[in-house]
């Protein structure tokens, strides 16, 4: 994952403001007069998502507005901030005041700036962020990182990400953490008692397969998560109308079909 965060000290960062509805007309009010007249030009109101870029007097970026739902909205959107990376142009940033949820917007940042590049380079700004203090980006990172490959894997069309292709992926993410890794394929799904998960893979080419990675203190609390790790057209079978197999591409990205917590 290419890191969003500027680690070094960066004093020249520009900063993003956070405003809202309620606040814009104190945060205008002590702008400098040339910005203040920039904003006031361009209907600037602090819209949520809205975003506006102030120039200084030698043409470079002085500051950025950025609009967020007021205070006592009951629709705040905690990951807004994820647009920025999509907003502004190649360049080191900071957080100048506090959003609803200073951790969440550095992580929707982080998600804001993911692009799928594996087919073609992308075209995204060099845009970074200068963490806020306070802020475990070590956790911020590991989340977003594991965004990132969710977000690949699901991108990646079926004829390159099928069954075994998937598994491998879980594989290596398996050896990359200490975890342990089991794979049961085609018939032996049968005579391991899986024989739903070999009845809908049976129809494709390729090999249906439980994947099955394990990993942590065996004498904590054991929590099982279950997911369909669907494969676009593994199974082989057209059972959807036309209008249902256009979202069947992102089908991979659905929630867990089952979540189970239990303690021995």
């Amino acid at each position: 994952m290419p890191s969003v965060f500027e680690t070094a000290p960066a004093t020249s960062a520009t900063p993003i403001a956070f405003a809202t509805k309620a606040t814009w007309h104190a945060i205008c009010a002590a702008l400098p007069e040339q910005a203040r007249q920039f904003a006031l030009a361009n209907g600037f109101t602090a819209k949520p998502g809205a975003c506006l870029t102030l120039p200084s007097a030698d043409g470079k970026i002085a500051q950025v507005i950025f609009g967020l739902e007021d205070e006592t909205s009951k629709s705040r959107d905690l990951f807004r901030p994820g647009q920025l990376p999509g907003l502004l142009p190649a360049g080191v940033y900071r957080f100048a005041n506090a959003p609803h949820d200073t951790r969440l917007a550095v992580l929707a940042f982080a998600l804001g700036a993911y692009r799928f590049g594996r087919y073609r380079k992308t075209d995204a700004a060099d845009v970074r962020l200068l963490p806020p203090d306070g802020i475990d980006m070590a956790d911020i990172s590991r989340v977003a990182e594991g965004a990132y490959l969710a977000r690949d894997l699901i991108n990646t069309p079926a004829n390159d990400m099928g069954p075994e292709e998937l598994a491998f992926a879980a594989r290596d993410l398996a050896a990359r953490f200490g975890a342990n890794f089991n794979c049961i394929v085609g018939d032996d799904l049968t005579r391991q008692n899986f024989p739903l998960i070999h009845a809908v893979g049976m129809a494709s080419s390729r090999a249906p397969r439980l994947i099955d990675l394990t990993w942590g203190d065996p004498t904590h609390p054991k929590v099982t998560l279950v997911g369909k790790g669907v494969c676009f057209d593994a199974g082989g079978l057209d059972l959807k109308p036309s209008s249902g197999m256009l979202i069947m591409k992102k089908d991979m990205a659905g929630p867990p079909t089952c979540w189970r917590w239990r303690r021995w």
